[in-house]
């Protein structure tokens, strides 16, 4: 069976091949008629446009790259869906490529959008992005925008999250139901994200006089998250209070709490951070530091787009707000038993 190509349907619907084109691209003067002609023989014939082929025509491509890390996480694939969902309402569309905090691997998969001639890309950058990754894309001259980790001396548009003011609000509402023994949990670095969220945690209990700050290193999946926080609270039974890296290791140590026969809530409070959306739906539900990863994902695309589509603006530096979402895993320190 040979592919059908766009001389097949001018010819079925009796018309130019100029004439067909023009209706599949939605340009010309062309009469109703004979688009619904043309329409129907190419959905008869199954005719898909080649739109490769026209980008390398024109110098003009629908196409989108992303490279994220660890694409697994559902706080990224909530994100991305984010992301696709207002892409393909522009006429766009993503691929997405994941370079799991590895600088090598980031290096070929941005290179490998460059080489397609993606008309766009959004980056995730790993935690100390390599110049020539950055170099390469500037000489690109790819329209790009940076997500989550601004890389130094970067000419790309970004969008970030207001980090440490959202875990300043969540320890210092810990602080204010009575807790005075807090710590960080999650996270095995202290690259930009996690650090400006450990800088909030610190500062809060700074503005309250406490002391004892205790940072508690895990790796953010659930499973690492239940099998932290037993240790944690093993070695460190005096914790009423943690506030978490990510919804991931939240989640985790939730699980860890009602393993040890104690109730999340109100033995030890725990917020996470994201509200991905199994947090609503937790056992119990998880109190969070709200940025709604599909919205988010639709803001950053909305700059790409705009990038795109006016290059000549100025670099926009986006900061995204936290929400304080109270639910049942935090509550008022438990004096009786901490």
């Amino acid at each position: 069976m040979t592919k059908t190509n766009l001389k097949a349907v001018a010819a079925m619907a009796g018309v130019s091949v100029t004439t067909a084109s023009q209706v599949l691209r939605g340009t010309g003067r062309i009469s109703e008629n004979t688009i619904a002609r043309v329409l129907k023989v190419a959905k008869q014939l199954n005719y898909i446009r080649d739109n490769r082929a026209a980008s390398m025509r024109s110098g003009e491509s629908n196409e989108i790259g992303m490279v994220v890390q660890h694409i697994i996480n559902p706080f990224n694939a909530e994100v991305i869906s984010g992301v696709s969902g207002y892409l393909s309402e522009q006429g766009y569309f993503v691929s997405v490529l994941d370079s799991q905090l590895e600088q090598d691997k980031e290096l070929q998969n941005l290179e490998a959008f460059v080489s397609h001639g993606r008309s766009g890309l959004i980056w995730v950058p790993t935690n100390h992005a390599s110049s020539q990754s950055l170099d390469m894309l500037v000489r690109s001259q790819i329209p790009t925008v940076t997500f989550l980790r601004q890389v130094e001396n970067s000419p790309f548009d970004h969008v970030g999250i207001q980090n440490q003011t959202a875990t300043w609000a969540a320890t210092n509402y810990l602080v204010n139901n009575g807790h005075r023994n807090i710590a960080y949990f999650g996270g095995v670095d202290y690259a930009q994200v996690r650090a400006e969220r450990i800088a909030g945690y610190q500062q809060a209990l700074a503005d309250h006089g406490i002391g004892g700050q205790l940072i508690w290193d895990c790796a953010d999946s659930k499973l690492a998250g239940l099998e932290a926080a037993e240790l944690l609270f093993k070695q460190h039974p005096e914790i009423t209070g943690i506030v978490c890296n990510g919804d991931m290791v939240a989640l985790g140590a939730c699980v860890a709490v009602k393993k040890m026969g104690m109730t999340p809530g109100e033995d030890k409070s725990i917020f996470g951070f994201d509200d991905i959306s199994d947090a609503a739906i937790a056992d119990p539900p998880l109190s969070t530091l709200g940025i709604c990863p599909r919205v988010l994902g639709r803001t950053l695309a909305k700059v790409l787009v705009e990038r795109i589509r006016h290059p000549d603006l100025p670099i926009a530096n986006t900061s995204v707000a936290a929400d304080l979402i109270l639910r049942g895993s935090t509550g008022a320190c438990n004096q009786l038993n901490n």
